[in-house]
């Protein structure tokens, strides 16, 4: 991990940026998987799971043997521990429903909005190094809350053509209606355009490395929307003298494992911390089993140190962090100047794992600075919002004329004489 020591705020663009992939060749990638998923369908998805995954398929979607097997295969512990994370996803945002309330915004005009779930939603589960079935709780628990009719799954098989049973198991909890054996750029492009096995969806949900995240994107311009640009994953720490710096070491570690591609940071007041994590990342680092890949993450990352917790927010909200964790002891007050953040963890009891497991809140959130702009998955991600009116033939007499200036005023005498005809009828 890099040190900084009191850095200019001239400066702070240059350190706090992400790693990149060189993009040029990867929108090249991508837009040629995408092509041919587009045009072959299936057949090419089977080829790029070959040439990507290194495996041979014969279909693609999962059969209710399979899901039978990864059931009696996913231990009892774990199984318990899906069902709580579950209930406490559920919980939390089953709260978040919608509840539609009528307006009269003047005598006779009504208006009001009605959710109305997504009818198809496509959920991506990266596989690579970790089976990530937590995403799977993340994503299908609010979609069938939401009332989405049809939960589509994509994820990389292993090499023998199996999926991790965990993830089936948690697929079935929640409620996925379908799932198939694709990742990385061709599952974005299948469900996007529909192929022979996986329908097309009308929006696609879940994070993945940058080649998933430029395909989203890229599918969004035409095809399908999507909950937000996710790339690889973050963490940023705010420390004081008081943090206990195993606890730091160890929520740096926790993202750090995720890919090479991940990235870390301490913002800290206080340098005796600072040097403290520094060894405490290292040692903790040598008993880690992904070590190789929390190691080579690191190299991106940052270990930064600043003259107060003024500068300490002031450079967090300009990093954006996916993940964001308080380890102060005025963590509350601190917390209430935070405005571009992914997810928020407060407090020294808080790790950044129990909002990726069972704490309840969603773990599918914006990267790469994009939390200035896209919250993370709720609820919300999962509806849509209808508008609709009611207008009296007393409404019409009251907003009737307003409504006739305004149009007469664009030129738009269409507008103008719709509101007119009923207005002499009623005359």
């Amino acid at each position: 991990m890099k040190k900084i020591l009191y850095p200019q705020q001239a400066d702070w663009s240059e350190i706090l940026k992400r790693p990149v992939l060189n993009m040029d060749t990867l929108r090249e990638t991508v837009c040629e998987v995408l092509d041919r998923v587009k045009a072959e369908g299936d057949k090419a998805v089977i080829e790029y799971e070959e040439r990507f995954d290194k495996v041979e398929l014969e279909s693609l979607m999962v059969t209710e043997t399979e899901m039978k097997e990864a059931e009696e295969n996913v231990p009892i512990e774990l199984k318990v521990a899906i069902l709580l994370a579950q209930r406490n996803i559920y919980t939390f945002h089953k709260k978040q429903k919608f509840e539609t309330k009528k307006v009269e915004t003047m005598e006779g005009v009504t208006c009001w909005q009605k959710a109305v779930g997504i009818e198809k939603v496509g959920l991506y589960i990266p596989g690579g190094t970790a089976p990530l079935f937590s995403t799977v709780l993340m994503l299908a628990v609010p979609a069938k809350i939401a009332g989405c009719k049809e939960i589509v799954l994509c994820t990389p098989p292993n090499r023998e053509g199996k999926i991790h049973p965990a993830i089936l198991y948690a697929a079935q909890v929640a409620g996925v209606s379908k799932i198939f054996k694709a990742g990385g750029v061709q599952a974005i492009g299948a469900m996007a355009y529909g192929t022979e096995s996986v329908p097309k969806v009308y929006k696609i949900f879940g994070p993945g490395n940058q080649y998933v995240m430029a395909a989203k994107q890229q599918v969004s311009l035409h095809e399908v929307a999507i909950d937000m640009p996710a790339g690889p994953s973050e963490v940023e720490v705010i420390a004081d003298e008081t943090a206990n710096p195993k606890f730091v070491a160890a929520d740096l570690l926790s993202q750090a494992e995720h890919g090479v591609d991940s990235q870390v940071v301490l913002i800290t007041t206080s340098e005796k911390l600072l040097n403290e994590v520094e060894y405490e990342v290292q040692h903790q680092l040598s008993h880690l089993p992904r070590w190789e890949i929390a190691e080579k993450s690191l190299d991106n990352s940052k270990l930064i140190l600043v003259k107060d917790m003024e500068e300490a927010i002031a450079m967090t909200n300009e990093y954006a962090p996916e993940h964001l964790i308080v380890e102060t002891k005025n963590y509350m007050e601190l917390a209430e100047k935070v405005v571009n953040a992914g997810s928020v963890f407060l407090g020294s009891y808080t790790p950044e794992s129990a909002g990726d497991y069972a704490s309840g809140t969603n773990h599918t959130l914006p990267t790469n600075g994009y939390a200035k702009a896209y919250s993370g998955v709720s609820l919300d991600s999962f509806i849509r919002k209808i508008t609709f009116q009611e207008i009296t033939r007393e409404g019409i007499q009251n907003i009737g004329p307003a409504i006739e200036v305004m149009a007469a005023n664009e030129h738009l005498d269409a507008h103008k004489n719709a509101v007119s005809i009923r207005l002499n009828s009623i005359n």
